[in-house]
C-alpha cells in the first residue's frame, strides 16, 4: 500500500500550553499503579498489602518478552491490591500505595553499570521506560537486536501532531541537556548510523533548541515537516522523513529503522545518569472545561482528579474527559483513574465541544479516502463488515488502519468511520486466528 507525503488533514493545533513550563504537582495521598501501563503482558505484583515501599522501588515485575516492570513513585505502605476499571473497559490489577509524605528513596537504587551494548539493553529493560508518546511499547524491545548492522537510522519522533498536547514540546525546550546526553548514548553504540529528529513546523522554539544538538555528531539531522495530522504516526513519520515504507505486518526495523519518542530519549538519559526508573510524567492538562490549562509534572499513579484540581478545577461541567489528544485519545471511566506511564495529556471538554453530531448517510464524496494517510477505503471496510466478508476486509488491508481518526474528522456526514474500522480489524483478527487454528488442526 503506497504512502502519500501530504495526505492527512489540517486540525486546529490548540497548543495553548506550549509556552507554559511544567509545574510540579503536590504529592498525592495515594497512588494507583495499574499492571497494564504498557503494550504486552501485564506486570505481576511482587509486594504484599502492608509492605513498606520506597520511591523507585520495583513493585511489579515484567512477565514475558514484551512487558515492563512497575516502580513506586512514593514512599509509604501498600494499602491494597485489587482490580480497577481501565479506560478500555477491562478490569486490571492495580497496586494502591498510601504515601507517608517523606519520599524516601530506595536505598538499593544506583545508576546502572553499562559497559557493553548488552548491558545498555538490560538497563533499558530495568528502567520501566516504555513509548512515552502514548503507544507504550517497552523501549528495551526496540533495542534488543542481535545484528546492529540491520539498523540504518534512528528516528526520534518529535512531531507531537495531536491537538492540545505540548508535553513533548516542553521536553525539547526544558530538557535539552537530557536529549544531548541521550544522543551521546546513541552515538556510542550507533556511531555510524544516521539520527533524525522529525518535528512539525509549528514548534519554532523547540526546533531552535533541537538544532543545537547537531554539534553532538555530524550524522544528526533535524527534519522540519509540515503540520499535517497524523504526522507523528509511526509509519507516516518514517515515510515523510526517510522515504521508507513499512510493509503490512512488518516492523520499522524491517526497513532499517528504530523509532522512539523524543521524551522517551530524554528519560533514557535520566535513568542511565541517576538510576531512577520511570516514576513521573509531564502531562498537559487542557480542554474547554478546564479553568486554567497547564503543563504539570505528575507522579505516575496520581489520580487525574488531582491534576484538574491543580489547574483550578472546571469552569463548567466536563462532558468528556480523556487520556491523550482528541483525535486518538480514549475516554476515562472516572476522575479516579491514575496518570499512567503513557499519559502525556488529560483533557476535559464541555458538551458543546465533546458531543458527537448525528450521523447522516454517506454521500460518496471520497474525502475519507483522499485524506487517509495510507489511502485506505473506510466505506468499503464498513460494507465488508456489515456483510461479514472477512476475505474482502483482508484484501482491503484493513489491518493497516492506524485508527488516527482522520476519516471521521473530515466526513461531512459525520459518520463514525474510525469506530467501524476498529470493529472490522477486531473481527478480521478473530477470523484469521480461527483460520490458522483450523489449518493447524488439519495437519
Amino acid at each position: 500500500m503506497p504512502f502519500f507525503r501530504l495526505h492527512g488533514t489540517h486540525v486546529k493545533h490548540c497548543k495553548n500550553t506550549s509556552s507554559l513550563k511544567p509545574m510540579p504537582l503536590l504529592l498525592p495521598k495515594t497512588i494507583i499503579l495499574p499492571m497494564n501501563m504498557h503494550i504486552g503482558s501485564l506486570a505481576s505484583p511482587i509486594v504484599n498489602v502492608n509492605d513498606y515501599v520506597y520511591v523507585g522501588q520495583k513493585v511489579a515485575e515484567a512477565t514475558g518478552k514484551i512487558s515492563s516492570p512497575v516502580y513506586s513513585s512514593v514512599s509509604g505502605k501498600v494499602k491494597k491490591i485489587e482490580n480497577i476499571l481501565a479506560s478500555n473497559g477491562s478490569y486490571v490489577p492495580a497496586i494502591f500505595i498510601e504515601s507517608d509524605g517523606l519520599q524516601k528513596i530506595d536505598p538499593a537504587l544506583v545508576a546502572p553499570n553499562i559497559d557493553s551494548y548488552e548491558s545498555f539493553v538490560e538497563a533499558l529493560k530495568k528502567s520501566g521506560i516504555v513509548g512515552l508518546g502514548g503507544a507504550g511499547f517497552p523501549t528495551y524491545v526496540k533495542f534488543d537486536i542481535d545484528d546492529l548492522s540491520k539498523v540504518e537510522v534512528i528516528l526520534i519522533n518529535a512531531a507531537e501532531c495531536e491537538p492540545f498536547i505540548t508535553s513533548d514540546t516542553r521536553t525539547m525546550i526544558d530538557d535539552i541537556d537530557d536529549l544531548e546526553s541521550g544522543l551521546q548514548i546513541l552515538e556510542k553504540y550507533f556511531s555510524s548510523k544516521k539520527i533524525v529528529f522529525g518535528i512539525e513546523n509549528n514548534k519554532p522554539e523547540a526546533i531552535q533548541k533541537l538544532k543545537t544538538l547537531t554539534k553532538v555528531g555530524s550524522n544528526i539531522e533535524i527534519k522540519v515537516l509540515p503540520s499535517i495530522y497524523p504526522q507523528g504516526g509511526e509509519k507516516v513519520l518514517i515515510y515523510n522523513t526517510l522515504k521508507k515504507v513499512v510493509p503490512e505486518g512488518k516492523l520499522p526495523l524491517d526497513v532499517g529503522v528504530i523509532i522512539i519518542n523524543v521524551t522517551t530519549l530524554a528519560n533514557i538519559a535520566k535513568y542511565i545518569k541517576t538510576g531512577m526508573p520511570l516514576i513521573e510524567k509531564v502531562v498537559t492538562v487542557d480542554g474547554s472545561a478546564v479553568k486554567t490549562p497547564k503543563n504539570v509534572i505528575a507522579l505516575v499513579g496520581t489520580p487525574i482528579k488531582e491534576l484538574f484540581a491543580f489547574c483550578d478545577g472546571f469552569k463548567e461541567k466536563p462532558f468528556k474527559v480523556m487520556y491523550g489528544g482528541p483525535m486518538m485519545g480514549v475516554n476515562v471511566p472516572s476522575l479516579d483513574v491514575p496518570v499512567l506511564k503513557t499519559t502525556n495529556a488529560v483533557l476535559a471538554f464541555n458538551e458543546k465541544d465533546a458531543k458527537l453530531p448525528d450521523e447522516s448517510n454517506c454521500i460518496r464524496c471520497g474525502r475519507c479516502i483522499n485524506h487517509c494517510p495510507l489511502r485506505l477505503d473506510p466505506p468499503a471496510f464498513a460494507k465488508a463488515l456489515e456483510e461479514s466478508n472477512m476475505v474482502e476486509l483482508e484484501k482491503l488491508k484493513v489491518n493497516l488502519c492506524m485508527e488516527c481518526g482522520v476519516c471521521s474528522y473530515v466526513c461531512p456526514a459525520k459518520r463514525r468511520l474510525v469506530q467501524k474500522n476498529r470493529l472490522a480489524k477486531g473481527e478480521l483478527r478473530k477470523y484469521l486466528t480461527e483460520k490458522a487454528k483450523q489449518k493447524e488442526e488439519a495437519k
